[in-house]
């Protein structure tokens, strides 16, 4: 199976400016994320970004660099703009990698992409992970997704989703058995060609509400399959706790 990785990768960032330029166990956190896309098994890995400087460290690491535009809102946006600057055919499947995961087992990147390649007609795809435990089911940092019996998404949300009414209407320590809570992994594979059509629809109503851009392919109508995956991602980077714990882990 052949698919691309793009990985977003913005200079600014309110709250680490620089991010993918960090050290992180002697290197910058761009390296880790691109050494974890060419494990993947990948035909093609590509940077996007909006800046020179990790131009040159992606260089520096041995994969390429697209210089995209600066007026961009998401990482879709700037996916969208690699595809169309190299006119990748409408079927060419194409896994988006943010540049701030530098702990995305190489797997996770190949499932995501077999698990699109294996729905007929599905135009993207994405990854989740059982919840365990009640204190990161009610975390409005941590994204939940709720499934039909298909795999398919009926919505995300940061708030607790599924709503337990009996379970949760009292404590809320604990997770009942009776079903499955999901976090979210931001982990999505495309189809080129609705990755297109996809940013060149208006932001929608959800989307806005929960801050949250995957809901605008359900305010459209189109299909999201969510795969389980096959294991736990490591942490993201979104603040300076992110950085150091990461930087633990890495052997920094």
């Amino acid at each position: 199976m052949d698919f691309k990785v793009v990985i977003p990768a913005r200079y600014g960032s309110t709250r680490l400016p620089g991010k993918p330029l960090l050290p992180i166990a002697g290197k910058p956190m761009i390296a880790h994320v691109v050494e974890r896309a060419l494990a993947s098994g990948a035909g093609e890995v590509v940077v996007a970004t909006d800046d020179q400087r990790i131009v040159a460290a992606c260089a520096a690491c041995g994969v390429e660099a697209q210089l995209t535009g600066a007026h961009h809102h998401s990482g879709s946006d700037r996916v969208a703009e690699v595809i169309a600057q190299r006119g990748w055919a409408a079927d060419t499947v194409v896994v988006n990698l943010q540049g701030d995961e530098p702990c995305m087992p190489p797997a996770l990147i190949r499932q995501v992409a077999l698990n699109l390649c294996g729905q007929d007609g599905v135009q993207m795809a994405t990854l989740a992970y059982p919840i365990a435990d009640a204190a990161t089911l009610f975390d409005p940092h941590v994204v939940k997704v709720v499934t039909d019996a298909a795999g398919f998404a009926l919505y995300f949300s940061r708030a607790p989703l599924p709503w337990h009414r009996d379970e949760f209407m009292g404590k809320r320590t604990h997770l009942p058995n009776s079903v499955t809570f999901l976090r979210h992994i931001g982990l999505y594979a495309y189809r080129a060609g609705f990755l297109e059509r996809y940013v060149a629809w208006e932001p929608s109503p959800l989307e806005l509400a929960e801050s949250l851009e995957q809901l605008r392919v359900l305010w459209h109508g189109e299909r999201v399959h969510v795969g389980v995956a096959a294991e736990e991602p490591g942490p993201g980077v979104d603040n300076a706790q992110d950085l150091a714990r990461v930087t633990r882990l890495l052997g920094g």
